[in-house]
């Protein structure tokens, strides 16, 4: 039996490559630029991904880099969003 393919993404902070699993992907949508947290990684629009960690969720605010990457303004509740995220994914 063959192997199945593992997507791998990289971190827009760290420039980590990870498997898809391992980042959560943030989405800007195409029509309202709305930007938004997309845990399924199938919405439609222009996507980062980023690693799961209160370091580098705190580093992605400071820098703004999610903001350049998706050319968009970020809502403070996406970075509050990625923060339970992450404080979830460091207990489990």
């Amino acid at each position: 039996m063959t192997q199945r393919k593992i997507s791998m993404r990289k971190c827009v902070i760290t420039g980590e490559r990870k498997p898809k699993q391992e980042l959560v992907r943030i989405v800007r949508e195409p029509e309202t630029a709305l930007v938004s947290v997309d845990p399924s990684g199938r919405k439609n629009g222009r996507g980062v991904y980023l690693h799961l960690s209160p370091e580098v969720v705190a580093k992605a605010r400071k820098k703004n880099a999610l903001g350049r990457h998706l050319e968009a303004e970020i809502p403070e509740a996406v970075y509050e969003e990625l923060e339970q995220l992450a404080a979830k994914a460091v207990k489990a």
